[in-house]
C-alpha cells in the first residue's frame, strides 16, 4: 500500500493504521461550494476487477466536516468517498460520488457511534456501499455508477476541511476478489 498526500503523523499498516489528520484537507469537486480539493489523506492499493473492501473506523470528530473511511478512486475526477461525517455536532454516514462534480449524501446518526464498519463493493459498472456500527448487521447506503474495466485505487480516506486535526484509527482494511455471476 501506498499514500497519496500522506500525512504529517501516522504509524502502522492495513491491519491497524493510526492518523492525525492535517487540517485543510478535503475531497470535493465544485458543486455548491465552487472549489476543487483534491489533498486528503489516502492510504490505498490499486486493484482490478470487482471486489469487496472492508474497514473499521474509530475516529475523534471534533470540528464541521471532519470524516473518515473509504475511498475508490480513478482520479481527481471519478471517485467515490464514504464514511462518518462531521456536520452540526453529530456523525452523519455519509458518500460523495464525483463524476467531474460532486454530490453528497447523508444519514444522521444523533447516537454518534464509536467506531463504523463499511464494506464497498465495485462490480461491473456500479459500486455498492453498506454500513454496520456493530461489524455484524449491514445496512445499504449507496448504490452509484462507477466506470467498469478500470483499475481503480481502494483504500482508507480521511480530510479535515477546517483547522483543526483529529485522530482516526482504521483497523482490518481489506480487499477481496469478487467473482462475477
Amino acid at each position: 500500500m501506498k499514500w497519496f498526500n500522506e500525512p504529517g503523523k501516522w504509524t502502522g499498516n492495513a491491519k491497524k493504521l493510526d492518523v492525525t489528520v492535517d487540517p485543510a484537507t478535503d475531497y470535493w469537486r465544485v458543486t455548491h461550494y465552487g472549489f476543487i480539493r483534491d489533498n486528503g489523506p489516502f492510504y490505498f492499493q490499486e486493484q482490478e476487477g470487482d471486489f469487496e473492501a472492508s474497514v473499521k473506523i474509530t475516529g475523534h470528530y471534533q470540528e464541521l466536516f471532519h470524516q473518515a473511511g473509504l475511498m475508490v478512486r480513478i482520479d481527481n475526477k471519478n471517485w467515490i468517498k464514504t464514511g462518518i461525517e462531521y456536520v452540526d455536532g453529530v456523525q452523519n454516514v455519509s458518500a460523495v460520488v464525483t463524476r467531474e462534480v460532486s454530490d453528497w449524501s447523508v444519514v444522521p446518526r444523533h447516537d454518534s457511534p464509536e467506531s463504523v464498519w463499511l464494506k464497498l463493493l465495485r462490480k461491473g459498472d456500479f459500486v455498492e456501499i453498506k454500513y454496520s456500527f456493530d461489524g455484524v448487521k449491514y445496512d445499504m447506503l449507496r448504490l452509484a455508477y462507477f466506470p467498469p474495466n478500470v483499475k481503480a485505487q481502494i483504500g482508507v480516506v480521511a480530510a479535515a476541511p477546517g483547522k483543526k486535526s483529529f485522530p482516526v484509527v482504521f483497523e482490518d482494511f481489506e480487499v477481496k476478489p469478487v467473482e462475477k455471476k
